[in-house]
């Protein structure tokens, strides 16, 4: 070995048996050459810094998939409950949550409460000095071979809420010969006094749900007409109907007579909408016509805002707004007195026919978008404000909120063709009805809130119990029998 490396090799094992400051103090010199410095082997973590709870909760939700997480659970299923248990439970014995039943996956927040008196240290050490006395209902035998928890036998013990149950089958399917394939048409609603108004080709019918007659309203034929959209008033007595060639004609349902047609669109009347004794109409010519029927036809309220045509008009519960949607992608919200448009949204991309007011949340307002946009958006009135939306993979036709829960049904086009029952606000998907082959592109819900009519342009009519418990007896008697065929 050469005797020069040899030296070299014996002073720097030299100076790395050293210490620390004999090291330091002789590399300050600038003679002498950088060398690594050696620390132990020994780690020790810090915990300091580390919140046990929120990271055991998130765990899964993390190691999911940006795919994944856009994707719509059925928040029904028992698996999904059982994971939730099963989550609380190794809560209970790791982190101490004291969690005593299973929470409902339905909940707007499904995360278990923690108490704050457990927010210490994951491992810890503590002498019960005090004694509980037994309790055969609260507490756990101290003679128990069961390595759990009080706490989580309560959750084990607690009762769980029966899964909801939706039929995936309509209890009645009609046939509905020449009900258009039209988007922008309104063609199907449902009266407070349980009268259905179905548009079919230039007649409209009436059905009673209390005696199953079936009645023919009009016939817009003799005048070279067709009906393009109708709509109940909310006492039930008066139907409107909306024609092809831009008349509003206003007919008393029990009289079975015409009381008035209303003139001043110069294109087809495809969106209507009642408002106490005024009623909203929304054209192809893009202007919508507010006019009272108890007064001269020349008073009138025209709106103009949208550039293409209307297609979706819905009054707020407290009759002081408007919404309106058209075919120019636009949602726009309009007060009772101004003639301009005091909220606009453009944040879909396709024509807006689905919108629907929620009856539980003052200024709540729901939208759905077209083939180009598919997304379910909600909207903070009050404040002009977008809250959040969800996108869900096919074209949005119709909307409506549920009487009774926080929920409500969107109807689908292209390319799923099928009916969506949404829990508000987590959006998780509650049901999934399929059987229309064509887009779904009308929808009514029935006077009591639990029964819901769709039509799509396979002429038919698809009648599903959706926001009802169980269906009564009475009920399923006195269901339709209209037009020509029962399947």
């Amino acid at each position: 070995m050469d005797q020069e490396y040899e030296r070299r090799l014996l002073r720097q094992i030299n100076h790395q048996n050293l210490p620390t400051e004999a090291r330091l103090s002789k590399c300050g010199s600038a003679t002498c050459s950088p060398v690594s410095i050696r620390s132990g082997d020994r780690f020790i973590p810090t915990r300091a810094g580390s919140n046990w709870s929120i990271n055991f909760h998130y765990a899964n939700e993390n190691c999911r998939s940006p795919n994944q997480t856009h994707k719509v659970k059925d928040a029904t299923s028992d698996s999904s409950k059982d994971a939730v248990a099963y989550a609380a439970l190794l809560r209970n014995e790791l982190l101490g949550a004291g969690i005593e039943s299973v929470p409902d996956t339905h909940t707007d927040d499904r995360r278990p409460s923690v108490r704050s008196q457990d927010s210490h240290s994951l491992f810890r050490y503590a002498v019960h000095t005090k004694r509980v006395p037994f309790d055969s209902d609260n507490e756990v035998s101290p003679y128990s071979l069961s390595p759990l928890s009080n706490k989580s036998h309560k959750l084990l013990r607690s009762p769980r809420k029966p899964p909801r149950k939706i039929s995936k089958i309509p209890f009645k399917v009609l046939d509905a010969p020449e009900l258009q394939d039209d988007f922008y048409l309104n063609l199907v609603d449902w009266s407070a006094g349980n009268l259905l108004s179905v548009g079919l080709g230039a007649c409209v019918y009436l059905w009673s749900a209390c005696t199953s007659q079936v009645t023919r309203l009009c016939d817009l034929s003799v005048d070279g007409d067709s009906v393009t959209s109708v709509c109940w008033n909310e006492r039930g007595s008066l139907v409107a109907v909306g024609t092809h060639k831009g008349y509003v004609q206003i007919w008393d349902a029990a009289g079975g007579r015409k009381l008035t047609s209303l003139e001043g669109h110069s294109a087809r009347v495809g969106a209507l909408a009642w408002n106490g004794e005024q009623l909203s109409s929304g054209s192809r010519d893009r202007v919508i016509l507010q006019r009272d029927v108890r007064t001269s036809p020349s008073a009138e309220r025209r709106l103009q805002g949208h550039r293409q045509e209307v297609c979706g008009l819905k009054w707020s519960p407290d009759h002081q707004h408007l919404a309106s949607g058209g075919n120019d992608n636009k949602l726009l919200v309009w007060n009772s007195s101004s003639l301009l448009p005091v909220q606009q949204y453009s944040d879909h991309l396709a024509a807006v026919k689905a919108i629907a007011w929620s009856p539980h949340q003052h200024g709540l307002l729901a939208s759905g978008g077209g083939t180009a946009d598919r997304c379910l958006r909600f909207w903070n009135t009050l404040t002009g404000q977008a809250l959040q939306s969800t996108d869900t993979g096919s074209q949005v036709c119709n909307l409506a909120w549920s009487k009774h829960a926080n929920e409500l049904v969107s109807t689908h086009g292209y390319s799923q063709n099928q009916v969506l029952v949404w829990k508000y606000p987590s959006l998780t998907q509650v049901a999934k009805l399929t059987g229309h082959s064509y887009r779904v592109l009308y929808l009514a819900v029935s006077p009591d809130g639990e029964a819901i009519v769709t039509g799509a342009g396979d002429e038919t009519l698809r009648f599903w119990n959706v926001f009802s418990k169980t269906r009564c007896t009475k009920e399923s008697k006195s269901v339709l029998n209209l037009f020509t065929r029962i399947r």
